[in-house]
């Protein structure tokens, strides 16, 4: 196992005989994005790398890389606070890192996503099948929350979403000095179909679900069991 975990702390070197083709790389991305009266706009971004190193610290040979903090925000883009990239921007940033990660060597690849929105995810997969189409790897795109949700272990509400009741949770549980106390539940009702310019009035304060439901044991136990699945995933994934 290689103790050094931070890619962006390794030297040259470290990484030119470090590498091998079982090492695996996770490239956390979050996003620069409100979460509520009560939430930092860093959440989407604390949870992955939070799960990433612990991650890497279960499976060994594992390193993970500089998180991108930034990604494609829709029905949050127009509360203050949110920075979003360009569907484009997104998934050629990713492209390129991905296919630099296969000149250094990388062959097990994580793409680890905090940010959970439709067209960021689907940028993300795009560009993962782009590099697919010219390079022999072996890819992985999800984001924590694609296992948070399919949890048996414990129950969730079944319309708990953003800066709701998990996801104020797990925050608790990562850096407790960050949550400022609550906000009240809302459990927005979005017209069928339609593709909206501005979300926000469906959801004024940036909750959906009842964040009043939170409590740090559960975000430890969730992000327990996020942590554990992954790692398994990621051994399948390397043991093909």
């Amino acid at each position: 196992m290689n103790e050094t975990i931070l890619f962006e702390e390794l030297t040259s070197k470290e990484v030119g005989t470090g590498i091998d083709k079982n090492s695996v790389a996770i490239f956390p991305i979050g996003a620069l994005e409100e979460h509520g009266p009560h939430l930092p706009l860093s959440t989407d971004n604390l949870q992955p790398e939070y799960v990433a190193i612990e991650v890497a610290k279960k499976l060994g040979n594992t390193f993970v890389l500089p998180i991108l903090k930034y990604g494609q925000c829709s029905s949050t883009r127009n509360f203050p606070g949110t920075v979003s990239l360009r569907f484009e921007t997104l998934q050629m940033i990713a492209e390129d890192v991905l296919t630099e990660l296969h000149r250094t060597g990388f062959r097990n690849v994580v793409v680890l996503s905090g940010h959970a929105g439709r067209l960021h995810m689907a940028a993300l997969k795009l560009a993962a099948g782009h590099v697919l189409e010219k390079l022999d790897m072996k890819l992985m795109v999800l984001s924590d929350y694609d296992i948070a949700y399919a949890m048996k272990e414990i129950e969730i509400p079944p319309d708990d979403g953003h800066a709701g009741m998990i996801e104020t949770s797990r925050v608790m549980a990562i850096r407790p000095d960050l949550v400022k106390g609550s906000a009240e539940p809302c459990h927005p009702e979005f017209p069928k179909y339609r593709v909206m310019r501005d979300a926000q009035k469906y959801f004024p304060d940036g909750v959906m679900g009842d964040p009043q439901l939170a409590n740090k044991e559960f975000g430890e136990k969730a992000n327990g069991i996020i942590i554990d699945e992954l790692v398994d995933i990621i051994r399948m994934m390397v043991d093909e």
